[in-house]
């Protein structure tokens, strides 16, 4: 391929980049402080044992230091004293559209949620900031047991199931930020599908970051009790603005017995945000946790989900696509801990750079000396479409043991010259012919996708590419 650098791709934000002024009616200000954690557990009428488990997380976190393996000339950005940690119009959700307030109505109109809802969805839940706005799970799954609410709600009108598993897959003392979280967490969803309950179509989740120097803190809990089947699917879309804005969730899945859960997330984020997500699973027996990942947009993204393969027969997969332009950094990758006989794991991460953007893919997968019959396959592909793009790949396989088989692949690839130009031949301008370059290297794990969300990811695709050259 030619040396010749191609022109950086100039990012098309239209559909989550904007604005609508509004007023909120809870405002815990900027900065953070052990009053900031009391403002939020009284506006949600937190129980003590919560308000306990917060003011512990702040310690830990103030006492934990910045992680020195990450991208650290990254990370130095984020002044935590100039943050908004809450920030609500109201802490109740609205069951209906018509109950939401006009301008967050305004906001996930344009996204599409309410049309996303009527098609194909059993329940959805939107949040704005801090807090959901409206959230709803249609009668017929409601009727079969299933809890779809927010984190606040499940904590105080499902305690005996929210405390059993809150914090027990993801502990505060797990990294510096799964401890923010801990302190000063708001919003997410709490899901619980009963035994033997398969539900049809996904759930699903949408956050929106709106105001400036904002942090976003959602916390996810989902259990799938003993042969139990859910999908769930998250979207997440914050506007530019100049300052800096955090994004740092937790997300907690427990897969009972013979149980599956399939996590999806297509996230858009513009390019001024720090998305730094602690996601992980746990799998008991003969249960599977998939995560697909698809992460377009934010200035650094660090995110490795995990399953941790607790029980005999458990599977756990991890499927991600990683798109990085200039300016942007995706640090993504996965974890995998093999704690029983005959468990399987499977890695498949592909990554995209495009002008100066960076990728990283970072992996774990351990397999301790005791156990037999344990698989694990790791793949990690990177397409690089100019020539000052930049992947790396540490994947650290630890196996112990001679009874257990891994494999692991790694490629990096440059967009061809030749391709393209033979496309511009059959009449596609040069940001089409990459854009459907891009989308073949993508299109297997785009095929796991639901329908819905790999019409999505090739339109994110293809806004990427657009005015990228001539």
């Amino acid at each position: 391929m030619s040396q010749t650098a191609t022109p950086d791709i100039d990012i098309d934000r239209s559909v989550g980049d904007f604005h609508y002024d509004t007023s909120y009616e809870f405002d815990a200000g900027v900065g953070l402080s052990s009053k900031t954690v009391d403002y939020i557990c009284d506006v949600k009428g937190d129980p003590q044992w919560i308000r306990d488990f917060r003011q512990k997380a702040l310690k830990i976190f103030e006492s934990k230091p910045m992680p020195t393996h990450w991208a650290t000339e990254d990370l130095e950005n984020i002044i935590f004293k100039n943050i908004r940690y809450y920030l609500s119009k109201g802490q109740v959700p609205k069951r209906t559209w018509e109950e939401v307030p006009e301008d967050v109505k305004r906001t996930f109109e344009r996204l599409g949620i309410p049309e996303a809802e009527r098609k194909f969805l059993s329940g959805v839940e939107a949040q704005f900031d801090s807090e959901a706005a409206y959230s709803n799970i249609k009668a017929i799954v409601a009727e079969q047991g299933v809890i779809f609410v927010g984190s606040t709600e499940g904590l105080h009108k499902h305690p005996e199931i929210f405390k059993k598993w809150f914090g027990k897959v993801i502990p505060t003392t797990d990294n510096k930020f799964s401890a923010l979280n801990s302190a000063v967490f708001s919003g997410g969803s709490f899901i619980y599908i009963p035994p033997g309950v398969k539900v049809k179509h996904p759930l699903q989740a949408y956050f929106r970051i709106n105001a400036q120097n904002f942090g976003q803190f959602e916390r996810t809990l989902i259990i799938a009790d003993e042969g139990a089947e859910v999908t769930y699917m998250e979207g997440c879309t914050a506007p530019k603005f100049e300052t800096a804005t955090l994004h740092s969730a937790v997300v907690e899945l427990v897969a009972l017995k013979g149980a599956k859960i399939q996590y999806i997330t297509v996230q858009n984020w513009s390019s001024n945000v720090f998305n730094l997500v602690t996601k992980r699973g746990l799998a008991m027996e003969d249960a599977e946790i998939k995560w697909i990942d698809c992460n377009i947009g934010s200035r650094l993204t660090m995110k490795y989900p995990g399953v941790i393969l607790k029980g005999r027969k458990a599977r756990g997969e991890v499927i991600s696509i990683a798109m990085a332009n200039s300016g942007q950094h995706q640090d993504t990758g996965a974890k995998m801990y093999h704690l029983a006989d005959d468990t399987t794991s499977n890695i498949v991460a592909k990554s995209i750079g495009i002008g100066s953007g960076r990728s990283t893919y970072r992996g774990m997968v351990h397999i301790p000396k005791h156990l037999k019959g344990c698989k694990n396959n790791t793949e990690c592909d990177a397409l690089l479409i100019n020539t000052n793009s930049r992947t790396d790949t540490y994947p650290a396989i630890q196996v112990r043991g001679n009874k257990n088989s891994v494999q692991h692949e790694a490629s990096v690839s440059k967009v061809s010259a030749d391709q393209i130009f033979y496309m511009q031949q059959r009449g596609m301008t040069e940001a089409q012919a990459m854009s459907l370059s891009v989308n073949g290297f993508v299109n297997d794990l785009v095929r796991q996708f639901p329908l819905e969300y790999s019409v999505e990811l090739k339109r994110l695709i293809d806004m990427e590419m657009e005015g990228s050259v001539g």
